[in-house]
């Protein structure tokens, strides 16, 4: 049977439609794979596990349903939903990748990552990253209200959109240098990520080496998925 990939979803109040075809491609598609693995960014934004907001709860139900029917889901944090943990990846039957993973599919070796740590000319993002990754700004983030949290959140998405459009368009994709050393230091010949929005299948070499680079699209507009068998 197939593995079945996706990123970037952005699910959101704003974007109700996409929510219900999240829950569809679940109910549909995801039962009959090996295993579903969601590589970063399934939610907008993502304040903690104790967010009380109906749609994280109703995600939830939608994974655990496909865990429950005996698919595995896997979970990568992306850079919007960094802050989601034990708690709540165990509520949703979801069981927690670090960034980079390596699997096996069909006897190879795929590394699979988010994607945003291979975007190494955007200095900018890499400096606020490594703030909010720390574990001492987590804490001391999680020890906020709520609303604190959600007015830190949308300022974020704001400054987040800024960045993007005053950004030179090269600087956020991925860095070839970057991929290749990924690759090369994990020995593998297949990359699965997301993150840049470029959905496309990229061939090239590494040390003389045929690779692949698979890039997954998101869901702003519609919804997008990879079927590996």
């Amino acid at each position: 049977m197939p593995t079945l990939f996706i990123s970037d979803l952005h699910l959101d109040d704003a974007r109700p439609h996409l929510v219900d075809t999240f829950e569809e491609l679940l109910a549909t598609q995801a039962k009959d794979v090996d295993a579903l693995y969601i590589l970063g960014d399934l939610f907008e934004s993502y304040i903690g596990d104790d967010d009380d907001a109906p749609l994280n709860a109703r995600v939830a139900r939608a994974t655990r349903k496909v865990r429950d029917a005996g698919v595995p889901v896997f979970f990568m944090h992306g850079n919007r939903d960094f802050l989601l943990g034990r708690d709540y990846a165990e509520r949703a039957g979801m069981t927690l990748l670090d960034d980079p993973a390596v699997v096996e599919l069909s006897g190879e070796r795929v590394l699979l990552m988010h994607g945003d740590t291979l975007c190494t000319d955007d200095a900018a993002y890499l400096q606020f990253r490594k703030l909010v990754r720390d574990p001492a700004w987590q804490r001391a983030f999680l020890a906020k209200l709520l609303a604190e949290r959600r007015a830190f959140a949308a300022q974020a998405r704001g400054e987040s959109r800024k960045h993007t459009a005053n950004a030179q368009p090269e600087i956020m994709d991925v860095n070839q240098n970057a991929v290749e050393a990924a690759m090369r230091a994990h020995g593998v010949r297949r990359m699965i990520h997301g993150h840049t929005h470029r959905p496309a299948t990229h061939h090239f070499e590494v040390d003389g080496n045929k690779a692949e680079r698979i890039v997954l699209g998101d869901w702003y507009e519609q919804a997008s998925f990879v079927c590996i068998d």
